[in-house]
């Protein structure tokens, strides 16, 4: 199984790729499921805002797509313009359904180069469920 500096670092190689033409904030994603599969996704832009992407969902789109079935254990996230680049909330509800119920970890990177974990349970303590 990957370890966080792996997957940091495939987040790091994917914020290169982002189609960040209007916001210029390149984002990189990496999902690590309890399968040892990993998936890799950037920011996709569109000059109708409300229709991008993070790349937080696209990675875990990109999972689904794939036929992934285990949990989401992991996910790394990495901006070269923002230290601890957090999930929106958008992408934390969708970090926190794919979880299922595992109290998934949040790998980021400080100003430092320091390797800084958050669990999703910590970031979104009260997500929407359906009971």
């Amino acid at each position: 199984m990957k370890n966080n500096e792996e997957i940091l670092q495939f987040a790091i190689n994917a914020s290169q790729r982002a189609y960040c033409v209007y916001s210029e904030f390149p984002v990189g994603a990496c999902a690590l499921y309890e399968s040892g599969n990993e998936y890799i996704g950037c920011n996709v832009e569109n000059s109708s805002y409300g229709l991008s992407l993070c790349a937080e969902r696209n990675a875990m789109s990109s999972a689904v797509a794939a036929g992934e079935k285990s949990k989401l254990i992991k996910i790394a996230i990495y901006s070269p313009k923002n230290a601890l680049c957090f999930p929106c909330g958008a992408c934390r509800q969708w970090i926190r359904e794919f979880s299922g119920g595992y109290n998934t970890e949040i790998v980021l990177q400080d100003k430092n180069g320091e390797i800084k974990t958050y669990y999703i349970d910590e970031i979104l303590p009260y997500p929407f469920e359906i009971l």
